[in-house]
C-alpha cells in the first residue's frame, strides 16, 4: 500500500473525531521542495464539509496524526497545506518488505474473467509499416500491463486476408511477376507481395490516363480500367471457391505470413490466437437476422437491414446490404461473438485501432449492447493518433511508406553510429556490439512511441529518439547498465538492514518513487496507457541519478549505509527492468 493510501484513512478518522464529519476523500500532493515534509494534505477541499479556518483545521488534523499515527513524526501548516514528515522507519520497513519480492508491483492473476486485446490486424497485400509499429507496440504493451495488474489476457489479431486489396497484388504478380518467389528474388514474402500491390497501382493509373486521353471521363475511367475489372472478377472467383484463384491466394498469403512472423519476432511482439477475415467474413449475418426478429434492427424497402442509433446521438447504420451480403460492421459483430464462444472466460475486449475508426467502434459497441451481451459493457477502443515523419505523410499504394523492417534496421544503425561516437564500447566483441545496438535501437524506438499518450499524434524523429540524455529509452537503459556496474563492483549485499538508520533525503525520495510503482501499473491498466509506465520510469531514473550524484555509494565508509545504498540501487534496477518489460523493452547489462 502506498503512503497516500495509508494516510487517507487516518485523515478521515481525524476529521470524524475532531468535527464529527465523514470526509468522502482526501486530496494529497507532493510537498514543495522549499517546505519540510514528505507528503502534503490539501485542506481547502475539506471546507465544503468542515467550517472553519484552513490553517486551524490543518493544525488540528496534524496534531491528531502526530499523536495517533506511528509513521508521522511531525507536521507543519503553510496556509491551507498540511505538510507531513514521515518517520524514516516507515520507509525502511517498506524497503525491507519488498527487497526480495520478485516482480514487485505486479499482481498475480486475481480474476477468472479474461480480457482479449486485439492489435496489429494487417492487410496481406503489403508489409507492416510505421503505423503498424505504433499499433503493435501499444497493443502488446497494454496486454502486458493488464496482465501485471492481475488480469488474465489473450492477445489476438484479425488478419485481413481477403478482399480486393490482395486480389490486386495477386493479379499484378500473375501479369508481371514471371514466377518470382521470395527465394528467387531474395525479398521477404510480405515485401514481394507489396511490390506487386504498387505495380498494380502503377498499371491502373496508366490505364486511367490512356482512357482519359481517348476521351473517357476520369470518374468513368477509374471504374472501367481493365486491370481493375480483372481484379474484381478475381475476387468473385475467390468468393465462388475457384481452385486456381484460391491456390494462388494461399500461396501469396503464405509468403506474407512468413514475412510478418519475422517482423513480429524482430519487434518482440507475439499473439496467443489468430483470426482470419476469410473465416470471419460470413459471421454476423445470422446474428443480424435474429436481431431483426427481436426488433433491434429494421428492414428498408430495398431489403437492406439497418439499426437506428439516432436516439443515442449517432445515425442510422447499415448492417446487411439489399442483396444479403455483409458489411464490415456485420463481420465485426460476428467476430466479437465468435471470440467469446471460443474463449468463454472473456469479459471484455480491447481493440487497438487508429482514431480514424472512432465512430465505427462507438457504433459496434452500442450494437453489441443492444443485442444484450453483458460483456459488451467492457469493450474499449484503444484509439491512437497517426505517426508522422519529418518528411511528411505515408502512402502505401505509392510505395512511400516507411517500412517496419527498414525502420528497425535504421534504428540499429543509428544506435551503432551514436554509440561509436560516444566511444562506450571498449572490450566488446562484434557479436556483443551487434546485440547491444539492437537493444538500444529497439529500446529507443519503443520508448519514443510509448511515452506519448496513445491519443496524441506523434512526429517520430529517429535521431532524437536515440539520445543518451533526456526522456529517452537509451538514457534509461544507460542508467540501468550503470547500476549493474555498481552491483558488479560491490561485495555481498544480502546482510540485514539496520532499521534504526537515519535516511539521507535522496534515499527517502528514491524510496517514495519506488513506492509509486504498483499504483502506476494499476493506473496504466485502468487507462490503457503505457505512457504512464514510461514516464514513471523516467522519473525514477532522474531520481536515481540525483541520488547517485549527491550520495556516495561504494565510497561510503559506514558499512550499513553502503550496504543499504547498494541494495537500494539494486531495487531501482529491478523496477526499471520490470517497467521496461511492460513496454516490451530489454535492458543491457553493460553499455
Amino acid at each position: 500500500m502506498s503512503l497516500q493510501n495509508d494516510l487517507t484513512q487516518k485523515v478521515i478518522e481525524a476529521v470524524k473525531q475532531l468535527y464529527q464529519v465523514e470526509l468522502p476523500s482526501v486530496e494529497f500532493q507532493p510537498t514543495r521542495k522549499d517546505f519540510e515534509g514528505d507528503i502534503t494534505v490539501v485542506v481547502f477541499p475539506m471546507l465544503r464539509h468542515v467550517k472553519g479556518n484552513p490553517v486551524q483545521i490543518g493544525t488540528q488534523i496534524g496534531e491528531y496524526l502526530t499523536a495517533n499515527v506511528d509513521e508521522v513524526s511531525k507536521c507543519n501548516v503553510v496556509q491551507g497545506f498540511l505538510n507531513i514528515v514521515i518517520e524514516d522507519s516507515y520507509y525502511l520497513n517498506f524497503f525491507n518488505d519488498i527487497f526480495s519480492e520478485k516482480d514487485f508491483g505486479y499482481v498475480k492473476s486475481q480474476s477468472d474473467d479474461a480480457v482479449m486485446v486485439e492489435y496489429s490486424s494487417p492487410n496481406t497485400n503489403k508489409p507492416l509499416h510505421l503505423g503498424h509499429i505504433r499499433n503493435n507496440l501499444l497493443g502488446y504493451s497494454v496486454a502486458e500491463i493488464l496482465k501485471a495488474s492481475g488480469k488474465k489476457v489473450y492477445k489476438t489479431q484479425i488478419i485481413n486476408d481477403r478482399g480486393i486489396h490482395i486480389c490486386k497484388s495477386m493479379l499484378a504478380w500473375q501479369k508481371f511477376g514471371e514466377g518470382e518467389t521470395p527465394e528467387t528474388s531474395g525479398l521477404k514474402g510480405d515485401h514481394l507481395v507489396g511490390k506487386y500491390y504498387v505495380a498494380f497501382d502503377k498499371a491502373y493509373k496508366e490505364q486511367i490516363a490512356e482512357l482519359v486521353a481517348a476521351g473517357t471521363e476520369k470518374e468513368k475511367a477509374e471504374k472501367e480500367a481493365p486491370i481493375l475489372l480483372e481484379a474484381q472478377e478475381m475476387l468473385r472467383k475467390w468468393e465462388a471457391g475457384d481452385d486456381e484463384v484460391v491456390t494462388l491466394w494461399k500461396k501469396m498469403n503464405g509468403w506474407v505470413y512468413e514475412g510478418f512472423d519475422t517482423t513480429y519476432k524482430n519487434l518482440g511482439v507475439d499473439f496467443d490466437t489468430l483470426y482470419y477475415e476469410s473465416d470471419t467474413y460470413l459471421l454476423g449475418r445470422d446474428v443480424v437476422k435474429d436481431g431483426l426478429e427481436r426488433g433491434v434492427f429494421f428492414k428498408k424497402e430495398d431489403g437492406s437491414v439497418w439499426i437506428d442509433l439516432t436516439e443515442d446521438g449517432l445515425d442510422e447504420k447499415i448492417v446487411l446490404r439489399s442483396d444479403g451480403t455483409a458489411v464490415y460492421m456485420t463481420q465485426d459483430i460476428g467476430t466479437a461473438i465468435q471470440r467469446v464462444t471460443d474463449f468463454p472466460d472473456i469479459n471484455g475486449m480491447v481493440y487497438t485501432v487508429g482514431n480514424e475508426q472512432d465512430y465505427h467502434f462507438k457504433v459496434l459497441f452500442l450494437i453489441l449492447k443492444k443485442l444484450g451481451y453483458a460483456w459488451a459493457e467492457q469493450l474499449y477502443h484503444l484509439s491512437y493518433g497517426m505517426v508522422d515523419l519529418p518528411s511528411g505523410k505515408m502512402k502505401s499504394r505509392e510505395g512511400t511508406v516507411v517500412d517496419a523492417d527498414d525502420l528497425i534496421q535504421s534504428m540499429e544503425d543509428t544506435a551503432a553510429s551514436i554509440s561509436q561516437e560516444l566511444g562506450k564500447l571498449d572490450g566488446y566483441s562484434e557479436e556483443e556490439k551487434k546485440q547491444l545496438y539492437r537493444t538500444i535501437g529497439l529500446g529507443a524506438l519503443k520508448y519514443y512511441i510509448l511515452k506519448v499518450d496513445p491519443k496524441k499524434r506523434i512526429l517520430f524523429n529517429p535521431e532524437e529518439s536515440v539520445d543518451f540524455q533526456g526522456n529517452t529509452g537509451p538514457f534509461i537503459q544507460y542508467t540501468y547498465a550503470r547500476i549493474q556496474s555498481i552491483l558488479r563492483k560491490a561485495e555481498d549485499v544480502s546482510s540485514a538492514l539496520d532499521m534504526t538508520m537515519e535516511l539521507h533525503e535522496k534515499e527517502k525520495e528514491l524510496l517514495k518513487q519506488i513506492q509509486l510503482f504498483p499504483e502506476t501499473v494499476q493506473l496504466a491498466a485502468e487507462n490503457f496507457s503505457p505512457a504512464l509506465v514510461a514516464n514513471y520510469t523516467y522519473d525514477l531514473v532522474k531520481e536515481f541519478n540525483s541520488f547517485y550524484q549527491q550520495v556516495s555509494i561504494l565510497g561510503e565508509t559506514d558499512e550499513q549505509k553502503k550496504n543499504f545504498r547498494v541494495q537500494l540501487s539494486q531495487k531501482v534496477a529491478e523496477v526499471i527492468q520490470s517497467a521496461f518489460r511492460l513496454l516490451g523493452i530489454d535492458v543491457p547489462e553493460r553499455m
